[in-house]
């Protein structure tokens, strides 16, 4: 998962023509490090079809408040710079509809595409 830091690399990562995907975490978040140990594979599972970013909501959080991330893990797929879908609940992601989430946002993407 690529770390972005800035506001400016974060718009710069999700202006791609590819599916982005933004991770928004938190060191102090239970369910963020409940997701560590099976993302490594997620990621892997959608190589070369999804981009992924890691942004620590604390450290941008104007980023954040404009985007409306409240609760966390926050995923958010992009492309060419434009929301595609996102997926936020209060409740804890699992791996099944984390991948739920990411198969959705290519199918949204497709769809655009035509």
């Amino acid at each position: 998962m690529e770390l972005i830091t800035t506001e400016d690399a974060f718009r710069d990562a999700v202006r791609s023509e590819g599916v982005t995907v933004a991770v928004f975490k938190t060191t102090w978040c239970k369910d963020c490090h409940y997701i560590e140990p099976f993302m490594p594979a997620v990621e892997a599972e959608y190589g070369g079809r999804i981009r992924f970013l890691q942004i620590d909501r604390d450290d941008l959080p104007d980023l954040c408040g404009e985007l409306n991330i409240l609760g966390i893990p926050s995923f958010i797929a992009f492309k060419n710079g434009k929301e595609l879908v996102r997926f936020v609940s209060k409740l804890r992601k699992d791996r099944e509809e984390i991948e739920q989430f990411l198969d959705r946002a290519l199918q949204v993407a497709d769809v655009l595409a035509t």
